[in-house]
């Protein structure tokens, strides 16, 4: 039988350790087909883009956050997939929008 807390202990640790070591972060915005947006906050790892951090701000206005403090809800959760930003539809943005809405 799985588990379950040993593996979400484990991605706790996992998430928390990239997001405290983090000398370099990379943000990015994508719009989502209902007209939400997405906001991310990914870091290299093992030569991925590993996301740390997203926020989804929907169309209705709602807010949900989730990193290794938050790693899912009824709304959603923290992507385990990494992200390339040649290939997935991401618009690249700086530090201070994403933390603009992060912080809300």
């Amino acid at each position: 039988m799985v588990d379950l807390e040993r593996i979400k202990a484990e991605t706790v640790v996992y998430f928390r350790a990239l997001d405290e070591a983090a000398t370099h972060r990379h943000h990015f915005r994508h719009a989502d087909e209902e007209g939400g947006l997405w906001y991310i906050e990914a870091v290299r790892d093992r030569g991925e883009l590993i996301v740390i951090k997203q926020a989804e701000l929907t169309s209705a206005g709602q807010l949900h956050r989730y990193s290794w403090e938050h790693l899912e809800d009824e709304h959603g959760f923290l992507t385990d997939q990494a992200i390339n930003p040649e290939e997935d539809p991401l618009e690249a943005i700086p530090a201070e929008e994403f933390l603009r809405v992060w912080t809300q």
